[in-house]
C-alpha cells in the first residue's frame, strides 16, 4: 500500500495468529499453553464468544498478558469485525507487543477475519497475518464429517467443521489420546483430503511445540517466495469423500502476462469468490526477473514481487486453490489463458 507525505520510521508489523476450531476442540487450552510457555514474548489475546454471557475469559490462565474479550452475542466473522479493527488499532499503540492471538468462537468462519488484514489499510500497516491455525477434536470430529458426507449440509455443524479445516494453514489434531492409532491414521488421511496443503500436528491437551503454531509465515511473501515449494506440490490425488471441498494444484511452464492474470483473478473472484477459501502461488511473469508471490482469501488477492529467479531455475507458474466445488480443468485452462504471447526472433 502506498502512503504519501512525511512518514515516521516504521516498526515491524506485529504477527497475528487466528486460532479456530469447532466447539470443544481445545482452543482455549492451546491459548493457555502459549501464554504459560517460556518464549519471552509479550502476547495479546483477543477472545470472541458466541453468546450473551462471557465465559472464555475466565478459563484463560492468569498472566501478565492482555486479554481482550468480545462478548457481543455474535461471531467475529459477522458484524463484530469492525470491533476487531478497533481492538487491533488500540493494541497497536501498546508498547512492547510481540504477537497477537485471536481465538474465534467455535461457530466462526475465520475467512472474514483473515480478510481484515487485506482490506483495512491501517490494520495492514501495523499487523501481518501469520497463519490460520485450526484445532480438531480427534475424539469427536468424525461424526461431524460423516454427517457432512451424508449430505447434511444445513442441519448440523458439519459445514463449519469442514470449512474451518479447509481454510487452515496448520491443523492441530488434538485429543489424540481418545482414539486408537488406526483411527488416528484414518482421520489424518481424511484431513489431508480436505486440505492437502496444511501441515498436520498431533497433540494431547493442546501441548504442541510452539514453532508448529507460531511464526508459520503462511502469508509472508518473502518466506513464500523462497520456500521449497512443498506447499505447491502436495499430492492432491487423495480426495475426501465429499468432492465439494478440496484443493486444486495447477502448474504451467509458460510465463504469464500480468494484465491478463489480474483480469482473470478478478473474474474468478467475482464468479467464485464465496467458494474460494485460499489461493496461493508463485507466478512467472513475462519481462520480470523475479518471481511474483500470489496470496488470496476469497475475493481478495495480492500479487507482489519476491526473490529473483536463479539462472538455472525453470521459470514456471504454480498455484494452489482451496475451496468448495472447484473445477481443476476450468482453473488450469483459466491460468493457461493468461500466458504471454511468445516473442519470436525475426529471420
Amino acid at each position: 500500500m502506498t502512503h504519501h507525505g512525511r512518514e515516521a520510521p516504521k516498526s515491524p508489523a506485529i504477527p497475528v495468529t487466528v486460532l479456530t476450531g469447532f466447539l470443544g476442540a481445545g482452543k482455549t487450552t492451546l491459548v493457555n499453553h502459549i501464554l504459560t510457555a517460556r518464549h519471552g514474548q509479550r502476547v495479546a489475546v483477543v477472545e470472541n464468544e458466541f453468546g450473551d454471557i462471557p465465559v472464555d475469559n475466565d478459563l484463560v490462565v492468569e498472566t501478565d498478558e492482555e486479554i481482550v474479550e468480545m462478548a457481543n452475542g455474535c461471531c467475529l466473522c459477522c458484524t463484530a469485525r469492525t470491533d476487531l479493527i478497533d481492538i487491533l488499532n488500540r493494541l497497536a499503540r501498546r508498547e512492547h507487543l510481540d504477537r497477537v492471538l485471536i481465538e474465534t468462537s467455535g461457530m466462526a468462519d475465520p475467512n472474514p477475519i483473515a480478510q481484515t488484514f487485506f482490506v483495512d489499510e491501517e490494520v495492514a500497516s501495523r499487523f501481518r497475518l501469520d497463519a490460520v491455525v485450526t484445532l480438531v477434536d480427534a475424539g469427536h470430529v468424525t461424526p461431524h464429517l460423516d454427517a457432512w458426507d451424508a449430505g447434511e449440509h444445513h442441519t448440523g455443524p458439519g459445514r463449519q467443521v469442514a470449512d474451518q479445516i479447509a481454510v487452515a494453514d496448520r491443523v492441530v489434531v488434538n485429543k489424540t489420546d481418545l482414539v486408537e492409532a488406526a483411527e488416528l491414521d484414518t482421520l489424518l488421511a481424511r484431513l489431508r483430503g480436505i486440505n492437502a496443503t496444511a501441515g498436520l500436528v498431533t497433540s494431547c491437551h493442546a501441548e504442541v511445540d510452539l514453532d508448529a503454531v507460531l511464526g508459520i509465515g503462511a502469508f509472508d511473501l518473502d518466506r513464500s517466495a523462497q520456500a521449497d515449494h512443498r506447499w505447491l506440490t502436495e499430492d492432491d490425488s487423495r480426495h475426501w469423500h465429499d468432492p465439494e471441498i478440496g484443493s486444486v494444484s495447477v502448474e504451467i511452464s509458460e510465463q504469464l502476462d500480468r494484465a491478463a492474470l489480474e483480469r482473470w483473478l478478478g473474474d474468478l473472484a467475482a464468479a467464485r469468490g464465496a467458494d474460494l477459501y485460499r489461493l496461493k502461488g508463485i507466478m512467472a511473469l513475462a519481462g520480470q526477473d523475479c518471481r511474483y508471490v500470489l496470496q488470496g482469501v476469497h475475493r481478495l488477492h495480492e500479487l507482489r514481487p519476491g526473490a529473483p529467479w536463479s539462472a538455472a531455475e525453470p521459470r514456471r507458474s504454480r498455484a494452489v486453490f482451496i475451496g468448495r466445488g472447484l473445477d481443476a480443468t476450468e482453473l488450469t485452462a483459466g491460468l493457461r489463458a493468461c500466458a504471454a504471447p511468445r516473442v519470436t526472433a525475426e529471420a
